[in-house]
This record gives structure tokens, sequence and C-alpha cells, in this order.
């Protein structure tokens, strides 16, 4: 779609009256935006849990066949307190590797997917989401990073309401979006 407008002609002889050149210009479409609501980014939510979760078991089992976590929890005494002596130091070694790779592996997860061009993690991009800026802007690592561990911020709001949000707010946005300063947009 085009549309005709008139442009001052670049040179104009002194004591003449400038003229015009019609220019053929193209008309943009307006652009509508579309936020994804809550049950849409559940569902991204969990395809994502299940991706973490077919990685992250193989490095949990073999870190604690690696530690002889096995070995270490047939020791404690079947009678009485197990825990009388206090947790053994390799188990409690396993728990922090484990905290480790929970925290550390989602955050590069969703911080890359979400500043790289897909826009958004697995779960996102098949179901047509992308995480932005305000503005529509790809996000950088650091606001990914931001907008991920606001999400700790989100999950401490009692009932789930920090979440919730995204059903109700007028741009969609749950806690952690509003303090990443991010819009999730359906794509097409």
């Amino acid at each position: 779609m085009t549309a005709t407008g008139t442009v001052p002609a670049p040179m104009v002889a002194p004591g003449t009256a400038p003229t015009t050149v019609a220019v053929r210009m193209p008309v943009l479409p307006a652009v509508s935006v579309a936020y994804a609501g809550f049950w849409l980014r559940v569902l991204a939510y969990l395809i994502d849990a299940i991706i973490l979760g077919v990685f992250a078991i193989p490095i949990v089992v073999g870190a604690a066949m690696a530690m002889g976590i096995g070995g270490v929890l047939s020791r404690i005494p079947r009678d009485g307190d197990p825990f009388m002596n206090g947790l053994p130091p390799m188990f409690l070694l396993f728990i922090w590797f484990c905290v480790l790779v929970g925290i550390g592996g989602t955050w590069l997860y969703h911080a890359l997917l979400e500043s790289s061009e897909w826009e958004g993690t697995a779960g996102k991009k098949a179901l047509g989401l992308i995480v932005t800026d305000m503005e529509g802007r790809r996000v950088t690592f650091a606001r990914a990073s931001g907008r991920y561990f606001g999400k700790i911020v989100t999950s401490f709001i009692p009932l789930g309401i920090g979440y919730a949000m995204a059903g109700f707010t007028q741009k969609r946005q749950a806690l952690h979006d509003i303090l990443a300063s991010c819009l999730v947009l359906r794509k097409g």
C-alpha cells in the first residue's frame, strides 16, 4: 500500500516560487500488540520445567553417584534419630551442589534464551511468545537476568498473586515483568 505525498523540490532558483514533486511513500500497517495472558505463560512454564528436568536429573544423579551419597545415607542409623550427629558433610555438600545447579542452571537457561535471537525460552518459543522491553525490542542479558531474579521476589507474594498479575494487569505483566520493565508478547 502506498500513499502520494508532496515534498519541496531540492533546489529553487532565486526569485521563483518553490515547486513540489509528487513522491510515492509506503504506508506501514498499524501494529497490533497482543500480550501473552496468564494461562499461555503457565503452559510455557510447564514446557520449560520438563526441559530443565530432563537435563537436571542426569546431572544430579551423576553427582550423587560421584559423591557416594548412597553410601553416606546407608551409614545413617535406622534406630532413633537419624540426624542426632547432624547431617554428614558429604550430604550437605551434595545439597549445596543441587542448589547451585538449580539456581545457576535455570538462571542461565532463562537469561541466555530470552536475550538471544529467540527472545524467549524453548517453552515460549513453542507457543509463539517473546520477551521484550517496553518498546518491543529484544532484552539484554542484564535485563533478562533481572527478570529472572525478579521471579524470586514474585514468588514471595502469598497465593501466587505476583504471577497471577499477568492475568489482570493492562499489559498482562506479572510482578517480575514490571520490576524488569519487560513484556511477554504473542508473536504473529
